[in-house]
């Protein structure tokens, strides 16, 4: 499975886009960013691209380099909604070892970081998004724990924003979290409808409309969930 499958978002259900860019070997340009709040949930501010900007706008619409598109520069609709959750629901992570996967941006593990928990760490496939996710935390006041000698074993919580965005990620993503519930951890997902979200293993405890920009969903509002493993 090559990184362009991995990050390649394929239409889902709630007006969701579609994302299929073609693969070339040029580097994609660092995005510039501007520090601000996050829509659902403005106290949280994120270093992210602002203005009608598309996911491969920055690429001319295509995929140039074995290295994954921005996806960190954006909100997600689902990081959104498991960051409102946690900041309102702060008992899912008191005082709890918590770990966010796939992070991006870092919302979600920045929610959990303010509400309380005892340690939290990110992991992500880009390099940069982990990078991102603590450039943005120390940008809220917050710190991440650094995940060397910390196995993601360990977590008592695991977040995991919107990942169910392609039929190559859903599979690997479903063992992963379905390795971690068995420890047992509680595993939290926030899942806009992507269409490959396997709603049969989770119980929905929240639904928030996020807002999103249009340029990158086509659409400027999103019903996304919160849904907890069984």
């Amino acid at each position: 499975m090559t990184r362009v499958e991995q990050h390649r978002r394929d239409e889902g259900q709630n007006g969701a886009r579609p994302a299929r860019p073609r693969a070339q070997n040029r580097r994609v340009p660092f995005p510039t960013t501007s520090l601000i709040p996050v829509p659902l949930a403005p106290e949280i501010s994120l270093h992210l691209l602002d203005g009608p900007v598309g996911l491969f706008d920055l690429t001319g619409g295509e995929f140039h380099s074995e290295e994954p598109p921005p996806f960190w520069a954006f909100v997600w609709a689902g990081g959104q909604a498991l960051a409102r959750y946690v900041l309102d629901h702060p008992g899912v992570v008191t005082g709890k070892r918590v770990h966010d996967v796939a992070t991006g941006s870092g919302v979600a593990a920045i929610a959990a970081a303010k509400a309380g928990a005892a340690a939290v760490t990110v992991s992500d496939v880009d390099p940069a998004a982990v990078a991102a996710a603590h450039r943005n935390a120390a940008a809220n006041h917050v710190a991440l724990a650094a995940t060397a000698g910390w196995s993601q074993a360990e977590a008592e919580v695991v977040l995991a924003g919107d990942v169910f965005y392609s039929p190559a990620v859903a599979g690997p993503m479903t063992a992963e979290l379905r390795s971690a519930r068995r420890r047992p951890a509680d595993v939290l997902v926030g899942d806009p409808g992507r269409g490959y979200f396997p709603e049969r293993l989770f119980e929905q405890v929240a639904t928030y409309i996020v807002p999103v920009p249009a340029a990158l969903e086509e659409t400027e509002t999103l019903s996304t969930g919160v849904w907890r493993m069984r």
